[in-house]
């Protein structure tokens, strides 16, 4: 069976942003904090379930795998790095879905290999969110990602905005990733609730 995923994917560093997201309908969030203390980031990831499960909504836990387990998340995202460091097997007998950030075909062939639930592509635009070794994907290569992952979900991801959602969407993107068009925008909420207008 095709899994159908919510086409709006945003990314959030803390519990306060899904506090403000989740209540407006958004469905398919990630939590993705790096620097905190082990007891923080359990606090966090606890409530970040709780919180997404009061909503109805899947929360993707970013890297933390064994976290993920041992609070019952639903959803992992890996990047490649930390592929290298997560016990795979571990994982899926948790039973959670597993999404993958892919960059070229080497990482794209590793990540089938595991049979993810989706798979991103980034940047597809030029992104501000952290410095890549890969410059700008461009829709041609989500449209060409979309023809070798047939039925997997592709999350295209990379200096998104509402404005380039409905390009992403029409060169195959499944589902689009938002970051800093939220968390920059003088409006987050209105610009939420742009983006469920735009996926809807």
């Amino acid at each position: 069976m095709v899994m159908t995923l919510p086409r709006f994917y945003p990314i959030f560093d803390s519990v306060a942003w899904l506090e403000r997201a989740l209540p407006l309908g958004v469905k398919l969030v990630q939590l993705r904090i790096k620097d905190r203390s082990p007891d923080a980031l359990r606090s966090d990831v606890r409530a970040a379930v709780a919180l997404a499960r009061a909503h109805g909504a899947a929360l993707v836990i970013n890297d933390h795998w064994q976290l993920a387990i041992d609070e019952g998340a639903d959803w992992l995202h890996l990047g490649q790095e930390d592929l290298d460091e997560a016990d795979i097997p571990a994982i899926r007998r948790a039973g959670l879905k597993l999404g993958l950030s892919t960059h070229d075909h080497a990482e794209l062939d590793r990540a089938l290999a595991l049979a993810p639930d989706y798979v991103a592509l980034g940047p597809v635009y030029p992104t501000i969110l952290k410095q890549m070794k890969w410059h700008q994907q461009g829709l041609e290569r989500v449209t060409e990602w979309k023809g070798l992952l047939g039925d997997t979900p592709l999350v295209a991801i990379g200096g998104m905005s509402v404005e380039r959602a409905v390009g992403a969407f029409d060169a195959g993107a499944d589902v689009v990733s938002a970051v800093t068009d939220i968390t920059l925008n003088p409006d987050p909420e209105g610009r939420i609730n742009d983006w469920l207008r735009v996926c809807a």
